[in-house]
């Protein structure tokens, strides 16, 4: 499979030229990608993303490391209001030069062939990064503020709205005993009349 050149997270790492030593800055802001995040919070596709990379040539490929920033939007799973969070994440990664690969992959050594991302060409697709740095920084469970008392489980009402907000419910072994109590009351009004 072909990596994209024309996505905003591929880079281009031929101004490196394999010389190790060699650097370049990569700073702009380019739209997030799609699901990046969980199902109760992420960055919308096509928000801002804030990339600033270091592309550094290393013996083995090319090294990227640098900072995403984002603004996540989800809901709170207690009172499913809106949540906004800032993200801002590292990223490092270690783009192996195809050769090394194939080369460690013809010595039997499959571990780093999977474990190491590969330069495809001269062309560097960090969305696979940003997106593990993105996703495992997001909270698991994104709440509003971190006392909300959330919902009322009888009837949906906001326990924020109300903080005394209260039903009488029975215990249902004792509901035999609570129909036998609203009996009596029904006989001792009827002798009454």
């Amino acid at each position: 499979m072909s990596t994209d050149h024309r996505s905003p997270l591929v880079l281009d790492t031929h101004e490196l030229s394999r010389r190790p030593g060699t650097m370049r800055e990569f700073a702009r802001v380019v739209p997030a990608p799609a699901d990046l995040g969980t199902a109760v919070i992420g960055i919308p596709e096509g928000a801002d993303l804030t990339v600033g990379l270091r592309l550094e040539a290393v013996m083995e490929g090319v090294l990227v490391s640098g900072v995403v920033r984002g603004t996540a939007l989800g809901e709170c799973v207690r009172c499913l209001d809106p949540v906004t969070q800032e993200v801002t994440v590292r990223v490092t990664e270690l783009f192996g030069y195809p050769e090394r690969i194939h080369a460690a992959q013809d010595a039997g050594d499959d571990e780093l062939a999977d474990e190491e991302s590969v330069l495809d060409g001269d062309l560097a697709d960090i969305e696979p990064a940003v997106r593990d740095s993105v996703i495992t920084a997001l909270p698991f469970q994104p709440l509003c503020r971190p006392d909300c008392p959330g919902l009322c489980s009888e009837c949906g009402a906001r326990l924020a709205d109300d903080p005394g907000h209260t039903h009488d419910v029975v215990d249902p072994r004792w509901s035999a005993l609570q129909a036998m109590l609203e009996q009596t009351s029904v006989t001792d009004e009827t002798k009454e009349s």
